[in-house]
């Protein structure tokens, strides 16, 4: 039931970020548990190349906040031009959203190019975000399944193709 429900909040968030998206919960050490991604392959490498995660201003907001901001806000905190060098890419508008409960936190970012999200939108994104870090909170009492199923989503989404 529980990765049933991942799965359909994921394939929904798809449709509502025609630019994408990058969801890291339970982020401990800079790692998260669970990685999902779904910006255009080109961007990814880019950012990763140019190690724009430690430059990237939704990032150090998440990490420094909760709640949710438009990048649009974050233009101050973007000393690197990551936000103009994603817009260029295809995300030239989008929401952070951070939450932390019981020192685990959560960040997601959410695009899309055309157009910046309406505030219903944004704030339904959230919620979907927020119940995505309460379902996968507690990996001890997932069942060895659910994990694996959780894990090969994961890198589904963060890797199209890589997995069947």
């Amino acid at each position: 039931m529980r990765q049933a429900r991942i799965q359909a909040i994921l394939q929904d968030l798809e449709t509502r970020c025609p630019a994408g998206f990058a969801l890291a919960f339970h982020v401990k050490y800079a790692t998260p548990d669970y990685l999902f991604q779904t910006y255009a392959p080109e961007w990814m490498d880019i950012y990763s190349k140019k190690g724009f995660v430690m430059l990237d201003p939704t990032v150090r907001w998440g990490f420094e906040n909760t709640g949710q901001v438009r990048w649009s806000q974050l233009a101050d905190l973007d000393d690197a031009g990551v936000l103009a060098e994603a817009a260029a890419h295809g995300l030239a508008y989008g929401i952070c959203f951070a939450t932390d409960t019981g020192g685990s936190r959560s960040v997601c970012s959410f695009a899309r190019g055309d157009r910046e999200f309406a505030d219903e939108e944004a704030a339904s994104l959230t919620g979907l975000a927020e119940e995505l870090h309460n379902l996968t909170a507690d990996l001890g009492s997932l069942s060895p399944e659910t994990a694996a199923e959780l894990r090969r989503l994961s890198i589904r989404f963060t890797h199209p193709g890589s997995v069947n």
